[in-house]
């Protein structure tokens, strides 16, 4: 099973209980360790979440800063639990515009994990769902000028593969915080059939009660693919 995150709400958190956003965002990043330990708790295979977006650059510039800087400190100090655990990291999002040190930082997390068999952690840091779909077509349209590739043989696999997210299956599910009810450019090709679960919470307040809820939801839908209802659910 695959689920993605949207973890949305940490400043809002943070004013209504009258704290600076930074607090917001480090209560966040508690959360997000409570996240994974529940997904490995409840033996989910990927956990995709959506850390910083291609957007987040036009916050204020003290704010970008904290957010950087609780990246960091975030694989500085939980990149060897994570590994004990057996957890796969891997990024997804543009990287070459990125500091050298936090480059330095993501390829790290990725190398020293790779091997790993357990939940596979998914990090959209610099993501943004149009910036990949751009990004995939045209290294499509380069290999179909170098004669690699034929018009005729573009397919929606073809696609896929040429994707930040190649070999990781889709999601099934996606969950988003505070409320809001929208993607967000987040995975805008690999949702194309996830199931949504909005919550009114703001992230600092997810815990693994509101992820076994969640999953609970999903588990209670019926996913038909365009397809119609079986008879035995219709009969319900």
């Amino acid at each position: 099973m695959h689920v993605g995150i949207i973890m949305d709400g940490n400043g809002r958190w943070a004013a209504a209980k009258g704290l600076p956003r930074l607090e917001g965002h480090r209560r966040g990043v508690e959360a997000l360790r409570q996240a994974v330990r529940s997904a490995i708790e409840l033996h989910i295979d990927y956990l995709t979440v959506y850390s910083f977006s291609t957007e987040n650059w036009s916050r204020p510039a003290q704010e970008v800063s904290d957010l950087l800087g609780l990246l960091k400190r975030f694989i500085r100090n939980d990149l060897a639990d994570l590994h004990r655990q057996n957890v796969r990291v891997r990024i997804i999002g543009e990287r070459a515009n990125l500091a050298a040190d936090i480059r330095n930082l993501l390829d790290e997390a990725e190398q020293l994990s790779k091997a790993n068999t357990g939940l596979t952690l998914v990090v959209a840091f610099n993501y943004g769902g149009r910036q990949e779909l751009t990004t995939a077509v045209r290294r499509i349209c380069a290999e179909a000028l170098a004669g690699s590739v034929r018009p005729e043989e573009i397919s929606p696999a073809l696609i896929a593969q040429h994707l930040d997210t190649a070999g990781i299956p889709d999601p099934d599910f996606i969950i988003r915080t505070s409320g809001e009810q929208r993607l967000s450019n987040f995975l805008l090709w690999q949702s194309a059939y996830a199931e949504f679960v909005f919550l009114p919470m703001h992230w600092p307040d997810f815990d693994h009660a509101a992820f076994e809820a969640a999953l609970c939801e999903f588990r209670g839908r019926e996913r038909r693919f365009g397809n119609v209802t079986s008879p035995s659910r219709s009969a319900l």
